[in-house]
């Protein structure tokens, strides 16, 4: 496998007046998490999930504001950010479609529901719309073997897809979106 360069060192990191750590967070960060752990590098994990929950992703400017208040370095941030699948580094829209990848889907069909999802919305796996609807992703298991193909549309798993059952799933959530029955998670 071969390793992966990353530009932290000359990337610029677009910031907002407002800190993304509130008063509550760095609270947590202080009070709640570190007595539970040996050393801050180990508060890495939770407060990178703090910050996730609350905004749907992690901003670089949050990175650099759990790096202070952890005192370790920023890139040690960065780089457990960028290991984890779980975190989100960019913006996701308001429904992530996560289509199951693991062998059992694969061999029942996966690669057509996928497909079918991208080219219905017009997106790669790994984008999000231009309207902010959904975002598109692939993960390794659902845990739907049984019932392959599977995809997580949301919070709803839906088992035994075929390509046409998944275009009709995406058209409904879409009209949940546009009638505001959806935030972001």
């Amino acid at each position: 496998m071969a390793w992966i360069t990353k530009q932290s060192a000359t990337e610029q990191i677009e910031r907002r007046e407002e800190p993304y750590l509130t008063d509550e967070m760095k609270r947590a960060i202080n009070e709640d998490y570190r007595p539970r752990y040996e050393t801050t590098m180990a508060c890495l994990l939770p407060a990178l999930h703090l910050v996730q929950h609350a905004y749907g992703w992690i901003p670089r400017q949050a990175m650099l504001e759990i790096a202070e208040i952890l005192d370790v370095k920023p890139a040690d941030v960065f780089d457990t950010a960028t290991f984890y699948e779980e975190y989100w580094l960019h913006p996701k829209g308001k429904v992530v479609v996560s289509v199951c990848r693991s062998i059992a889907c694969e061999f029942c069909g996966q690669r057509e529901i996928t497909q079918a999802c991208k080219e219905k919305l017009g997106i790669d796996v790994g984008e999000t719309t231009e309207d902010d609807k959904f975002t598109l992703i692939e993960l390794e298991c659902l845990g739907s073997c049984g019932t392959a193909p599977a995809a997580l549309v949301g919070e709803t798993l839906h088992e035994n897809l075929t390509p046409a059952r998944m275009l009709e799933i995406l058209d409904e959530v879409s009209k949940e979106i546009d009638a505001g029955k959806h935030e972001h998670h």
